[in-house]
């Protein structure tokens, strides 16, 4: 299990907060040369500027493997006010800081671990946050033709008023909940991993049953796994691992905790590379093509196509599959049965993307799906057309439908399609995949390469039942005891 611990200069400045004895002075973290313990540290210290103890216990911290929040580098960016060029806040403020402001031009926020008292600038908070990850952050807005930050500072524990300290304690409890387990539950495990998801997700890849599972069997690796959620990226350093369950995207915020999971020395499934590789079919398309693996006949299309509708049916045929390049469950993906049908598919669908996908349409009563974990196949799936539909998902008005499936060991897919189904996977990288594939005869096409691929309870897991989990957290383990 990962050790906690908080560094303060003086035991006065923790008083009047709850007792933990995960609060350590700086002289002795300073002076504890033991590298031996993984451990997340967070550093109170009055000051940071260089050579200062608060400087030199994120250094030696980082120094010593240890994950330390603030960083050097963040110390860096305030001591030589580089904070200016770090931040690129999206968030409009202008409106938000003039209902707080009146009739002043100045308002002064205080950032406790992305969080704030006032309401309607949390959004900001979280965002000055994520950039500049410093527990205590004082933040100075001047009023001159708009908003503009004055001045951005860390702020000493000890200097916070009452109220203040409520905020920062709360702020903590919420960032680091590993503050309050028992010890007894901490030294049943050695390693951490985040279950990210998104509870607003109509179709996530795992339902709760699922994610229950993955929970137990992550318990008998001796990992403990807990769910996070969209807000808590800044959580991130308390684990050792990241296992996404929400529908991944690169414009979003699956994306972003990939990307600092990664740059955190987390365990991720799946890694920003892999969402960057799947989530683009265009991507996908190029790749299988230049590695000349099996594929339906597709062309990749630019607006410069339009009005080029008869070439593309004489070298495709009709009826034309065209498809959005980031496109999932069979949304974005649009079937044209005539040269106008396809005009008018084409045309609608450039207006969200710059680049389509055209590719000939291959009727089969299933899709083959083969779950692929670190370059091996794991369980395997034909998924058969919605009722009365050409696709597995049918998405209308009425809402959406969904054919039915067939869970079975990899041993009784066809040895083809298994091999089709591991070389694609393999020029991703060495993830967690879902390889969609169809089959006709001898004839084997590979569809899509899914990282993030469902697993839901009672569906994929129908076969393998609880054992599918324990194969995906013994990977974890794995993983974890490789990286030490």
């Amino acid at each position: 299990m990962t050790q906690l611990k908080i560094i303060v200069e003086k035991a006065s400045d923790w008083t009047g907060l709850y007792p933990s004895a995960d609060v350590i002075l700086a002289s002795d973290y300073l002076a504890d040369a033991d590298t031996r313990q993984r451990c997340r540290v967070i550093n109170l210290c009055r000051q940071y500027d260089y050579l200062s103890t608060g400087y030199y216990c994120s250094l030696l911290a980082e120094a010593r493997g240890h994950k330390v929040l603030p960083s050097v580098k963040t110390l860096r960016d305030l001591s030589r006010r580089q904070w200016q060029e770090v931040l690129a806040l999206n968030v409009k403020i202008d409106e938000k800081l003039n209902a707080i402001a009146g009739t002043s031009d100045s308002v002064s926020l205080l950032v406790c671990f992305g969080k704030t008292e006032a309401e309607p600038l949390a959004e900001l908070a979280r965002a000055l946050f994520e950039q500049i990850a410093a527990p205590i952050l004082r933040i100075r807005f001047k009023r001159k033709s708009g908003w503009q930050i004055q001045s951005l500072e860390t702020v000493p524990l000890g200097q916070l008023q009452e109220a203040e300290q409520t905020l920062f304690a709360n702020a903590l409890d919420s960032f680091s909940r590993l503050i309050w387990r028992k010890p007894r539950a901490r030294k049943e495990y050695k390693y951490d991993l985040a279950i990210l998801v998104d509870n607003q997700e109509p179709m996530p890849p795992s339902n709760s049953t699922a994610i229950k599972r993955f929970i137990k069997a992550a318990a008998k690796q001796g990992i403990m796994a807990e769910t996070i959620g969209r807000g808590d990226i800044n959580r991130l350093s308390e684990f050792d691992a990241l296992f996404i369950r929400a529908t991944t995207s690169v414009n979003h915020f699956t994306y972003r905790f990939a990307r600092r999971a990664q740059a955190e020395g987390l365990v991720v499934i799946d890694d920003p590379d892999s969402i960057l590789r799947c989530t683009n079919k265009v991507y996908l398309t190029q790749l299988l093509k230049t590695h000349k693996l099996p594929m339906p006949p597709t062309r990749i299309l630019s607006r410069a196509d339009m009005g080029s509708e008869q070439a593309l049916i004489d070298e495709l045929g009709l009826p034309v599959v065209v498809k959005i390049p980031d496109g999932s469950f069979s949304v974005g993906v649009k079937k044209a049965g005539s040269r106008e049908e396809l005009a008018a598919v084409m045309q609608e669908m450039f207006k969200d993307s710059a680049l389509l996908l055209a590719q000939r349409y291959l009727y089969t009563e299933f899709d083959w799906r083969i779950g692929v974990l670190a370059g091996q196949p794991i369980y395997a799936c034909r998924y058969f057309m919605a009722k009365n539909h050409w696709q597995i998902y049918h998405h209308s008005s009425k809402g959406t439908a969904s054919g039915g499936f067939d869970a079975m060991g990899t041993f009784e897919v066809p040895k083809p399609v298994l091999k089709a189904a591991v070389a694609a996977s393999k020029l991703i990288g060495n993830g967690f995949y879902g390889v969609d594939l169809k089959q006709n005869g001898n004839d084997i096409s590979i569809i899509e390469v899914n990282d993030n691929p469902s697993i839901d309870s009672a569906v994929e897991d129908k076969y393998l039942g609880l054992e599918l989990y324990d194969v995906i957290m013994t990977e974890f383990k794995r993983r974890l005891d490789e990286r030490g």
